[in-house]
């Protein structure tokens, strides 16, 4: 089961994440358990071959020791090496995360997972009793481990629809967008915005805006422009995306035509449109802009609509 909850970042932006309650985790503690059962099963086995027959003791220390090992060190090496996600909560789509939405660290899965074993599941837990009560009680779903590291789980993995939407074309960017050179975007940031793009209208507009804007400056940035005036951050992110798309095209569908067809020689395509301005005019008189024919639409002064 999911819910929105409000989460306020370090810059005071609110913050709308699914958040992950009891239904979720359930299913993903259930895969990490099965991975940690076999796991102890295959130590077990190990240790009966290896330990010396009638040591009893010696076996049931090692196997304590290997129990420990399984049940507290798998999700804390795991949640730090993954940023807060065990194997469990990758086939689910969740992720651990902090309070304030940034990403745990090692002392944050150190604490989850203690707690995990002593109050929450294992040793004082009931077998996961205090656990569901806990996160029933809670409005974020919250365990007794979550509470005392200051984390909770959220939905990691965007809808399919989301994450394969298009990315489509603003009108009146289409001539401003030939003229950028995109060999000089990050794909971890043509990324960022691609994600941006594709769950920003879950966000609130406060948060929509703010992390639109940041995304939009620091592409601005990398390719050397700045966002044109009176273009919103996702119709700027949009054109420069969409671009860069249509030249991968344009290169892959040039390239597999140079291998099949040898000697083709492709078509130019039409020039990239350029932003009319008015040119010298003798006597210093400047032209009248250019009436469009009847029947063009007359651009408005804002033309752009996000989306749907």
């Amino acid at each position: 089961m999911l819910e929105e909850s409000e989460l306020v970042t370090g810059e005071a932006v609110v913050l709308d994440l699914r958040v992950a309650k009891l239904a979720s985790r359930a299913l993903a503690l259930a895969l990490d358990v099965l991975l940690q059962v076999a796991l102890l099963i295959g130590a077990a086995l190990i240790l009966s071959f290896t330990v010396q027959t009638g040591d009893e003791s010696l076996f049931v220390a090692l196997l304590l020791v290997c129990l420990v090992l399984v049940m507290v060190g798998y999700p804390v090496i795991s949640e730090t090496l993954t940023r807060g996600r065990s194997l469990g909560k990758m086939a689910v789509g969740l992720r651990v995360v902090r309070v304030d939405g940034g990403p745990i660290r090692f002392r944050h899965a150190l604490v989850r997972g203690l707690a995990g074993f002593v109050v929450d599941f294992w040793a004082l837990g009931l077998f996961g009793a205090v656990a569901v009560i806990v996160s029933l009680c809670s409005s974020n779903g919250r365990r007794v481990g979550d509470f005392l590291a200051g984390t909770l789980v959220v939905r990691d993995r965007v809808p399919d629809g989301a994450a394969h939407a298009p990315i489509a074309m603003p009108p009146g960017l289409e001539g401003w967008a030939a003229q950028l050179d995109l060999t000089r975007l990050p794909d971890d940031l043509a990324l960022a915005s691609r994600q941006f793009l594709a769950r920003f209208r879950e966000l609130r507009p406060e948060a929509s805006h703010a992390l639109g804007w940041g995304l939009a400056q620091q592409v601005g940035n990398a390719l050397g422009t700045p966002v044109p005036p009176g273009v919103p951050p996702w119709a700027f992110l949009s054109a420069v995306l969409a671009e860069r798309r249509n030249r991968d095209h344009a290169r892959a569908f040039q390239a597999y035509v140079a291998q099949t067809r040898p000697g083709y020689q492709p078509y130019p395509g039409p020039q990239a449109a350029q932003p009319w301005s008015p040119g010298p005019q003798p006597g210093g008189v400047p032209p009248e802009p250019p009436t469009p024919p009847s029947g063009t639409p007359v651009p408005v002064e804002n033309p752009f609509t996000p989306p749907s």
